[in-house]
């Protein structure tokens, strides 16, 4: 099967599996950040917060209010700036008429993580230890990785998984944090196709307009480093494990595009451009 072919039957395997109906995205590793969630009420942030808390690079898992923070006895550190969270639901309320009127409660919230406050009492936060197992390298993505002639530099202790493009690094937390070592390789080849975009490479962000998170813009690079992550797990043979979580993953973001398939078709030929780029800059010349 040669990469061409590849590309379109993964894409046909994604597609089936959002036509279908997929799990939601599930964070394939666990270090000692652990999911982001409330400290007093030890509740997982779901939906828009889970993402605008997820991509935040701090140690904890941990965020509270400005006044939970108070009532622990603690505070904010000077200078400390809030991440802003939304909490929303619907309000019922019976008319004269006796039809039930449904009407839309929306609040907004800042919350800090547990690493930007002091004095709260360390009895009061609960464990969160990293997912550990032991670590089995694959040699065909291993391969595909080091030989790659310009790739960013990789940090491979980070608390979380993102690409830095201001200094052109890829950041992902340790292998053995991962639950599975195919879901390693998935993750760390979605921040790799990111640097593809790199000025230096494909320039694909320079034509980015929007880079706000959420944005269409935002949202069709993710989906593209998502396709191009698939396509390489298809590469190395990874795809079997990894499928289901990529569309997941794509299923979030196509959402943005009011879940128009059409999108994908763009997001592929960007994922294929990013993934021929390191096929072809393999340093061996053997892609």
């Amino acid at each position: 099967m040669n990469k061409f072919d590849l590309y379109e039957v993964v894409t046909q395997k994604i597609i089936d599996r959002l036509e279908s109906g997929v799990v939601p995205w599930q964070k394939p590793w666990r270090n000692s950040g652990g999911m982001p969630r409330n400290l007093v009420t030890n509740r997982p942030y779901n939906g828009i917060n889970f993402w605008l808390l997820i991509c935040q690079t701090y140690g904890s898992p941990f965020y509270l209010t400005f006044e939970q923070v108070k009532t622990l006895n603690g505070n904010v550190r000077k200078g400390e700036k809030s991440t802003m969270v939304v909490f929303w639901k619907i309000l019922e309320s019976e008319e004269k008429s006796g039809e039930i009127k449904k009407t839309p409660f929306l609040r907004y919230y800042n919350v800090f993580n547990l690493t930007q406050t002091e004095g709260i009492d360390p009895a009061k936060i609960p464990a969160s230890d990293a997912y550990d197992h032991d670590f089995n390298p694959v040699e065909a993505a291993d391969k595909l990785i080091n030989n790659w002639s310009d790739k960013p530099k990789i940090d491979w202790e980070a608390d979380a998984a993102y690409y830095w493009p201001a200094v052109d690094t890829v950041c992902i937390p340790d292998q053995r944090t991962f639950f599975k070592d195919e879901q390693f390789y998935s993750t760390l080849f979605h921040e790799l196709v990111h640097s593809t975009g790199h000025r230096s490479r494909l320039a694909r962000h320079e034509k980015i307009k929007n880079h706000n998170f959420g944005s269409q813009d935002y949202s069709q690079e993710e989906l593209c480093a998502e396709m191009g992550a698939a396509y390489l797990c298809g590469i190395t043979d990874l795809d079997q494990e990894t499928i289901e979580n990529n569309a997941a993953y794509i299923k979030s973001w196509i959402r943005t595009f009011k879940d128009d398939p059409k999108v994908l078709v763009l997001a592929a030929a960007q994922a294929q451009k990013a993934v021929d780029y390191i096929l072809e800059h393999q340093a061996d010349g053997q892609p």
